[in-house]
């Protein structure tokens, strides 16, 4: 395993918003497993690329960046490696944990005047952002400059290229009524953590008898948001953000306290 294998895996992580955790060795002296410049790469599943050692400064290192991952905060570890603190081989290193990928993803389902405020506000607020559009008119760079990643397919066709995990967070508001409840039921079928629908009273009475039609258990309808966002009387794009981005920040919050 070279080097350039942890560096891809590293922009592959980056451009779809997984976490995981970059290992690297800082600092060494005597005769330590590895030298200065060796890395480990440890992602959220677990699963690992590259070494710091093996045996217990490889262990001990993986314990730590496993409670750095939670924690979304970076840590340096010292390894004296004597007889003294439990090793053979004599020397010393110094591993520098760094934490990437921990910001809450935000799924954007629709690329109009809503989908890119609200874009623009969660990426400003702290969440990486995946905008979901067929339309490229829409959903391109110059008109979301904002977006971490933006997704050109059908609403139905896009769940196959996303990784929604229980730290992901969906809004929907497509064109139409359709393609909205098909995010809906799409976003249904994974662990997102928020299910948000843009719409009217109307719209939520509707969809929830088709869910419940359909055979969607009382469990699963509670899971959607709809209407999405905190009621402060929002009426153009901007403030229709504001009051779904609240709703997100409150959510992401609500644990904290």
């Amino acid at each position: 395993m070279n080097e350039l294998h942890i560096y891809e895996e590293i922009v592959r992580l980056k451009r779809s918003g997984e976490p995981f955790v970059l290992a690297t060795v800082i600092e060494n002296s005597g005769s330590s497993p590895r030298k200065a410049g060796a890395k480990l790469l440890l992602r959220r599943d677990g699963s690992m690329l590259g070494s710091v050692g093996g045996g217990r400064v490889e262990q001990e290192t993986i314990n730590a960046a496993r409670e750095a991952l939670a924690e979304g905060s970076p840590r340096t570890l010292q390894f004296v490696l004597d007889e003294e603190h439990g090793f053979a081989c004599g020397g010393a290193m110094t591993v520098y944990l760094e934490p990437h990928g921990c910001a809450p993803r935000l799924v954007m389902f629709g690329a109009g005047h809503v989908g890119k405020a609200v874009a623009a506000l969660a990426k400003g607020c702290g969440f990486h952002v995946t905008v979901v559009d067929e339309r490229t008119e829409c959903a391109n760079s110059e008109e979301i400059p904002c977006a971490d990643e933006l997704v050109l397919a059908t609403v139905k066709d896009a769940f196959g290229l996303l990784n929604l995990s229980p730290d992901s967070f969906v809004v929907v508001a497509t064109p139409g009524h359709l393609s909205d409840f098909d995010a809906v039921r799409g976003a249904l079928s994974t662990e997102a953590r928020f299910i948000g629908l843009l719409g009217s009273r109307r719209k939520r009475e509707v969809l929830l008898k088709t869910l419940c039609d359909e055979g969607y258990s009382e469990q699963q309808r509670a899971r959607v948001v709809t209407p999405v966002g905190m009621e402060i009387c929002a009426e153009t794009p901007e403030e229709i953000a504001v009051s779904i981005v609240g709703q997100l920040v409150r959510e992401r919050r609500k644990n904290d306290r």
